[in-house]
């Protein structure tokens, strides 16, 4: 999220998170942001800064700037930094390229460092690809943390969404499929998704 009017009209559908990209190479990124803006729509929503291989000092300069809530580590972050993150206080999420089932084993270094995963397709960049892995791979997860899905989420997948039933499952990262532009949500689609979700919820119980 970068524009006020749209991170206004996000916040209304009252998402767990929110996440604010500060990757310079990204087409996303976020800086600069209204202070003012942020902490007048999102008091009950969690603000999450993203980072890609950044400094520790530079990732807590930004956290205090913008009053995040918590960090989402991108590249290739080391157990100690998310360590001294969530001794921080923050809450951490850590992003991890899936393509096959052993990719989950290096998540087990991790454990007790973050508060939840972030299960990405694997691609030669960070993020951002809008493209699926095979979510049957999800089954071989045997960690403690709870995780989150991403990569290539649209509008449709609601039904096979609700279908994985994995216990430490948490939740799901909506971004490049219900976008207008980069940074650019359309909330007409996602208030469609949400309600798409929540009809097949009913239907199951």
């Amino acid at each position: 999220m970068k524009y006020p009017e749209n991170i206004q009209a996000v916040a209304a559908l009252q998402p767990d998170f929110m996440g604010f990209i500060f990757y310079p190479k990204s087409p996303r990124y976020a800086e600069p942001l209204d202070l003012y803006t942020l902490n007048r729509l999102l008091a009950s929503i969690k603000k999450i800064g993203v980072f890609v291989n950044e400094e520790l000092e530079k990732i807590l300069a930004v956290v205090f700037k913008y009053r995040l809530d918590g960090v989402q580590l991108h590249g290739a972050e080391n157990v100690e930094i998310c360590k001294k993150l969530k001794d921080a206080g923050l809450i951490v999420l850590k992003a991890f390229p899936i393509a096959e089932a052993y990719n989950f084993n290096v998540t087990g270094n991790y454990e007790g460092t973050c508060d939840y995963f972030l299960f990405d397709t694997k691609t030669d960049a960070y993020g951002g690809s809008g493209q699926k892995f095979d979510w049957t791979i999800l089954n071989e997860y045997k960690g403690e943390t709870p995780f989150l899905l991403s990569g290539g989420i649209a509008a449709d997948d609601a039904e096979a969404i609700l279908k994985i039933k994995h216990s430490k499952f948490a939740g799901i990262d909506l971004n490049s499929k219900f976008e207008v532009n980069p940074g650019m949500k359309n909330v007409e689609l996602l208030e469609e998704f949400i309600a798409s979700l929540n009809s097949i919820k009913e239907e199951i119980l």
